[in-house]
């Protein structure tokens, strides 16, 4: 039996796991509802990333037991582009920092983009924000990551980087190990 568990603070994890369990059949659950992880055989986790960090995924795979014969995928949701190697390092530096050394090995990694609605931020992340916005546009323009761009390019708008079709090589994956 598979899940896909996901944290999702403003919508766009919940919108892409909503969309693998329609596509896959598995059951889906918020990561704040699933008490007993260790009974599905495929975990896929998707989260959104805040902070350097992926929301909810340290307190879903603390409470697994084992992760010995478990297919374990973790898919990050984020407003940077996941096509950037630096990107990518960047976030999988902060997935090492919040799972062990055991589960990170045995996780199947993929990064999704997503999308930021600054009318639906909370007064504590739109205080968060404005004060990230402020520090990375005083930074050098050769200082500044693709991430640190993306932010200022981005900030106070709506935007949606949202593409189910990016679901496809994790269902892929998914499905060559069901055979």
């Amino acid at each position: 039996m598979d899940v896909i568990i996901y944290g999702s603070r403003y919508g766009t994890a919940r919108q892409y796991a909503e969309e693998l369990a329609r596509r896959t059949g598995a059951d889906v659950f918020p990561y704040d509802e699933v008490d007993d992880a260790d009974r599905y055989e495929t975990i896929v986790y998707i989260g959104s990333l805040y902070a350097g960090g992926v929301l909810g995924m340290k307190k879903t795979f603390a409470k697994l037991g084992d992760c010995c014969g478990k297919r374990i995928v973790i898919a990050t949701v984020g407003l940077a582009d996941p096509e950037n190697q630096e990107n990518v390092d960047n976030i999988e530096d902060g997935m090492r920092a919040q799972l062990s050394d055991e589960v990170y090995r045995a996780a199947r990694v993929f990064h999704l983009r997503g999308g930021i609605d600054y009318s639906r931020l909370g007064i504590k992340h739109k205080a968060m924000m404005a004060l990230l916005h402020k520090k990375a546009q005083g930074l050098p323009e050769e200082k500044q990551t693709a991430e640190v761009r993306a932010m200022i390019e981005t900030y106070g708008k709506r935007v949606s980087f949202v593409d189910f079709g990016s679901l496809d090589k994790i269902v892929a994956y998914l499905q060559a190990g069901a055979q």
